[in-house]
């Protein structure tokens, strides 16, 4: 028996950075034409005053809107907890286009490592994995194959 009740739950990844989610989440708008809704950070909360002057610059929410209106949610992890990376998942993006899917894969790969190059698949006409220069793990693919 189904809990929810909710006909449309869209997952929303929410990234964690160590003190760079706004450079982070400016890179990723202007790689992925996408719209930063929102940033705030220490400094834009009710608590700044009691928050010490040196984490006022870090994230607690960035709110990014995606071409067709999918959401990427980030935040810079709390200072006082070991910030270990991004682990264990990727994030998936299917391209109409090849020639789309390659721009945007050697965009987000400039200053990270590629880890499957972007290459002919039998899902779809090209893909290929990354993690970015902000420890982000990517999946571009290109013109899916039914």
């Amino acid at each position: 028996m189904s809990i929810s009740k909710t006909k449309h739950l869209q997952p929303i990844p929410y990234l964690g950075f160590d003190g760079n989610c706004a450079d982070a989440m400016r890179f990723y708008a202007r790689v992925l034409g996408a719209k930063i809704n929102s940033i705030s950070t220490g400094a834009d909360s009710p608590m700044a005053e009691q928050i010490p002057q040196e984490l006022l610059h870090r994230v607690w929410n960035a709110q990014l809107e995606l071409p067709g209106g999918y959401l990427l949610y980030a935040g810079d992890a709390p200072a006082h907890i070991p910030y270990e990376g991004v682990k264990g998942i990727s994030i998936t993006l299917n391209y109409d286009t090849v020639e789309e899917a390659e721009a945007v894969f050697n965009a987000l790969s400039e200053g990270g490592t590629v880890t499957m190059p972007f290459s002919p698949t039998f899902w779809a006409k090209k893909f290929g994995m990354l993690v970015d220069q902000f420890g982000v793990a990517w999946i571009l693919n290109g013109e899916l194959t039914p």
